[in-house]
This record gives C-alpha cells, sequence and structure tokens, in this order.
C-alpha cells in the first residue's frame, strides 16, 4: 500500500464533506459514508485529520472509527475495538497483519469543516 498524504488541497480531487471539525473530539473518530463506502475519519491533537476505510478486514463489521486512537513509536494509529490490530492512520497498514490492510484516504479542514477524497 501507498501512503497517501494526511491532508491534501488538490482540487482534482472529488471532495465530500463530512461534518464540522468541532464535531469530531480530539482523538477520536467519526464514521461517514462516502461514495457507499465506509470511511473512519479521525482527529489526533487539535489539527490533524485522518482517514482510512472503516471496515474491521478481519471481522467484516464497520468498527474502526469506534477504536483506540494512540501511537506505537512513531506511528499514529487506532486499535480495532474487535480484535485489537493497530492500523496505521497515515497509511492504512495493519501492524499485525499487513494481508488484512484498509486504504488511507486524503482529509483535510478548511474553513472549519472535514472534507474526504477516497483513495
Amino acid at each position: 500500500m501507498s501512503a497517501l498524504p494526511m491532508t491534501s488541497t488538490d482540487s482534482s480531487l472529488a471532495w465530500t464533506d463530512i461534518c464540522a471539525v468541532d464535531d469530531i473530539l480530539p482523538s477520536t473518530g467519526v464514521c461517514a459514508l462516502v461514495a457507499s463506502r465506509h470511511v473512519a475519519v479521525f482527529r489526533v491533537g487539535t489539527d490533524q485529520f485522518f482517514a482510512i476505510d472503516n471496515v474491521d478486514p478481519k471481522s467484516g463489521a464497520s468498527v474502526l472509527a469506534r477504536g483506540l486512537v494512540g501511537s506505537i513509536g512513531d506511528r499514529v494509529v487506532v486499535a480495532s475495538p474487535l480484535y485489537k490490530n493497530h492500523f496505521d492512520l497515515r497509511t492504512g497498514e495493519c501492524l499485525e497483519t499487513p494481508a488484512q490492510s484498509v486504504s488511507a484516504h486524503s482529509v483535510r479542514a478548511v474553513g472549519g469543516r472535514v472534507s474526504v477524497a477516497l483513495a
């Protein structure tokens, strides 16, 4: 999986408005439906946003937005609430089982709104 930027201002991407910045509390995530795809959008600290697929590949459940946000070394991760696998929020890589990685998506916060563009 190639790494995607966590933020982007590329106007050629198809951006979908998700919510207000303040709707996502720091160190939490929300789920959004973007072009029929379940996407988890995370806020880390006050000004970093990440987006990955929300479906846990091991269980098939749409739950990653409800996982615990933290870090392992220099990697910002979310732990799946079901099987506790860790997913890198920058790349979508599953640290325990790379074959179960998810896609990472571009995300931006502009004018107090969070938007996502699918990879």
